[in-house]
This record gives structure tokens, C-alpha cells and sequence, in this order.
């Protein structure tokens, strides 16, 4: 449970700089409000419960548009140090199809060399369009999430939906609703969308827009992303 709550001290700090910088101070106040009371004994079922009323505060508080800007500012971050490379092509070609086969390429050398997964699991993986690059269609990528990575080989072995959704999502917060009869406001999942608007902003060096398609919180059966471009940045026609 500490390890948890660790990870939801650590996102609550990004929340808050989120709040601050978009919303200002006393929307900030408000949506956190609750949240200094969590601490490492707290029960999980008070960690969601403060969630759920945080996220219905935000929502009722500013603009959905807003909202979304908060909640990707909350997310995960590919390494910057990473995404060298993939910049680098991006720049000398610009061309995102080049800087897409190079994410691919990642991919699964990640699956194959660090999982050591066996070719058929990854065959498999690849063939769901999963993962990191994702597919191009003109200005906008679409992604989809691969489950999270310690679960992923007890997840394709999984024959129940419902528990294959409980290992998928990669926030330990999510894994947890999603095992017990209630749920969250679906704005929380922009956080793992902003992953993606975070790692394109810093292949591409401008602004892009993300939009949630599909979450394992609302009863999808993955995680999927649109990822929009500026027109034309693609390098295709």
C-alpha cells in the first residue's frame, strides 16, 4: 500500500502545479482540498474516494477544456534522453512516419529483449496496433496503451474481461477502482493521455492536442489516444 500512496503523494504535487498554472490558486485550493489528510496509512478506499470528489470538483469548476489541460500536465513522462534520436529524425527529415518507425523499433526491442517475450506474444502485440508509436492517419496518430508491462503476460493469459481491465492500466490507482464496484470521473485519464502530448511536443518542438477515445475506466477494453497534429507537420500529404 505505501508504494501506492507514494505514487499518489507524488502525483498529487503535479496536480497542484497543474491547478495553480492553469485555474489559479483558489480553484487549486478547492480541487485539493481533502488532500493533505492522505498519508501512508491512509485505506485505499480514502485515496479513491478523495479522487472522485477531486476530479467532480475540477469538473464543476472550470471548463473542459481546462480540465483536460490540467490532468495531461499531470502525466508520466517518456524520457526525454530517449526521444534524442526520434527528435533528431524528425528534424533532418520532417517526417513523422520516420520518427514512428523508430518508436516502433524501441517497442519491441523493449518487448522482446527486456520482457523477453516470446515472437508469437510479440507478433500478437504488434499485431493489436499496441504501444508506443502508434498509427498514423494523416495529422493525427492514434495510439493505443500496451497493458502495463508487469502484467502483461499474466494479461494475455487472462480469459475474464473485467480482470484483464483490472491488470491493464498502468496507474496503480485506476488497477485499484477498477476492483471495486464504483469508478471515477473519466477526466482522471487524461492524465495518461497527456504521456503521449508529452512525448510528441518533444519529438515535434510545438504543441499538440489529445483526445481520449477509449479507457479501460469506462469499460473499453484498452486505452486509446488521438493524438493531433498541427496540419501539415506530418510531412505527408
Amino acid at each position: 500500500m505505501g508504494n501506492n500512496i507514494n505514487f499518489e503523494e507524488a502525483w498529487i504535487r503535479k496536480l497542484v502545479a497543474a491547478l495553480d498554472e492553469v485555474a489559479g490558486e483558489q480553484v487549486c485550493q478547492e480541487v485539493t482540498r481533502g488532500s493533505e489528510g492522505l498519508s501512508s496509512d491512509s485505506e485505499r478506499e480514502d485515496v479513491i474516494r478523495w479522487i472522485r470528489r477531486a476530479m467532480g470538483r475540477l469538473t464543476g469548476l472550470v471548463e473542459e477544456e481546462q480540465a483536460r489541460d490540467v490532468m495531461t500536465r499531470c502525466a508520466c513522462e517518456y524520457p526525454v534522453a530517449d526521444l534524442r534520436d526520434v527528435r533528431s529524425a524528425y528534424e533532418e527529415t520532417g517526417d513523422v512516419d520516420v520518427a514512428l518507425a523508430i518508436l516502433q523499433e524501441k517497442f519491441e526491442t523493449f518487448l522482446r529483449e527486456t520482457l523477453r517475450l516470446p515472437d508469437g506474444m510479440v507478433e500478437e502485440i504488434v499485431s493489436k496496433g499496441w504501444g508506443l508509436a502508434g498509427v498514423r492517419d494523416g495529422d493525427t496518430i492514434l495510439a493505443t496503451k500496451i497493458p502495463k508491462s508487469g502484467y502483461l503476460v499474466q494479461y494475455m493469459n487472462e480469459p475474464d474481461p473485467d480482470k484483464r481491465r483490472a491488470l491493464y492500466c498502468h496507474c496503480p490507482l485506476v488497477r485499484d477502482v477498477l476492483r471495486t464496484p464504483g469508478t471515477i470521473p473519466s477526466i482522471y485519464c487524461y492524465c495518461g493521455a497527456g504521456f503521449y502530448k508529452g512525448m510528441w511536443e518533444e519529438i515535434l518542438q510545438e504543441p499538440v492536442e489529445v483526445k481520449l477515445l477509449e479507457s479501460v475506466l469506462n469499460g473499453g477494453e484498452a486505452c486509446k489516444v488521438a493524438i493531433h497534429l498541427r496540419p501539415g507537420s506530418s510531412g505527408k500529404d
